[in-house]
């Protein structure tokens, strides 16, 4: 049998990844889904996802068995993240000439052979990370999958995707400063 939103909640209190991994599971896609209705914005709706679950991580958050279904209530609290998000957001108003001018410039000759040349420096790095972080890097960045998408995928806990994005990435800025600290003692 299923365990109970409630419960699994109370576990999540005291710290238990495994309970937050099955609400995430169980509810990520409402909330998403939730979350874009109201923000009309794919960037705003993970983050109020990502918002909602932290702050019942972190215990900023409090449920009432007595008050209602933990579903509805997990809503409310969705709900707010995103009007929270959407007040942040208010972005400046433009005119339409000036916004239009901003995405019509291109990269000049100069910018473009820079964006390619870092891209290789960067492919050069990833190419030297373990098999493991190569394959994490290669699905969360040039994929574009989630990281529980990526945990099932590869048959591996959240958490383990998570640690090895992390280290990836520190290895990654390890071996790409020390290319550069190279590349300025051989030019001097």
């Amino acid at each position: 049998m299923r365990e109970q939103d409630a419960e699994l909640f109370y576990r999540v209190q005291n710290k238990d990844e495994d309970a937050l991994e099955q609400l995430y599971d169980r509810y990520e896609k409402l909330l998403f889904s939730f979350s874009y209705r109201m923000t009309n914005n794919k960037f705003l709706a993970e983050e109020a996802v990502q918002d909602v679950f932290t702050k019942i991580w972190s215990r900023q958050r409090h449920f009432d068995e007595e008050k209602g279904k933990f579903s509805s209530w997990l809503l409310t609290v969705t709900r707010n993240a995103c009007i929270d998000l959407l007040r942040k957001k208010k972005e400046p108003a433009y005119e339409l000439e000036e916004r239009d001018a901003l995405h019509a410039q291109e990269p000049t000759p100069e910018e473009t052979v820079e964006w390619q040349e870092r891209g290789e420096e960067i492919r050069g790095a990833v190419r030297q990370l373990t098999e493991e972080q190569q394959e994490i890097i290669e699905l969360f960045y040039f994929k574009r999958m989630s990281q529980t998408n990526i945990a099932k995928t590869c048959h591996i806990p959240l958490g383990t995707v998570k640690g090895r994005v992390r280290l990836a990435l520190k290895h990654l800025k390890e071996i790409l400063a020390s290319k550069n600290e190279r590349g300025v003692r051989d030019d001097g």
